[in-house]
């Protein structure tokens, strides 16, 4: 197994140009970028200026619809709201995060996306797929597979002037 220092990270920033250039072809005006709150938020901040997208940023807090609150995730909202258009019923969405690891994010961003209506489409990008998924969910746009055993953590963190890095740590 890789120790966090032996392991080379990916470029945030050069897989935000990957992404961006994967997503494009299938972008059309009309498609709502959902970031999940925090990392996938930048990442679709990120994404929306790269695309010059002119549909609102969505933001999704999935905090209340995590499965696994009694292990220590979810239910720390921390005061972030969801911000969703106000009919998401026939939209094409891209859920937008930063790490697929379980899928149980993702599971519980679909059950919100849902409390709101029904798309048309929902699709997945990620900048980083580390393997270990519990759920049948994969990312429809993703530029970078790694494996990281369960015991490691990669995390993306924003520096005070907004640049994205990647952090890699023990749980």
């Amino acid at each position: 197994m890789p120790s966090p220092q032996s392991l080379t990270l990916p470029s945030a920033t050069e897989l935000l140009q990957q992404l961006a250039a994967l997503m494009r072809p299938r972008i059309t005006p009309a498609t709502v970028l959902v970031g999940i709150h925090s990392g996938g938020v930048w990442v679709a901040e990120a994404l929306h200026a790269t695309l010059g997208l002119a549909t609102p940023l969505a933001t999704l807090d999935v905090s209340f619809h995590r499965d696994d609150h009694h292990i220590g995730n979810g239910l720390k909202s921390g005061g972030r709201v969801s911000r969703l258009p106000e009919d998401v019923q026939g939209a094409h969405l891209v859920l937008v995060d930063d790490v697929l690891y379980t899928g149980r994010t993702i599971r519980a961003a679909l059950n919100e996306i849902f409390d709101y209506g029904r798309p048309a489409q929902v699709e997945l990008a990620v900048l980083a797929d580390r393997g270990g998924r519990e759920l049948p969910i994969a990312a429809t746009y993703c530029p970078h597979v790694l494996s990281l055993p369960a015991s490691q953590s990669l995390d993306l963190m924003r520096a005070d002037d907004g640049t994205l890095h990647f952090k890699l740590s023990e749980k």
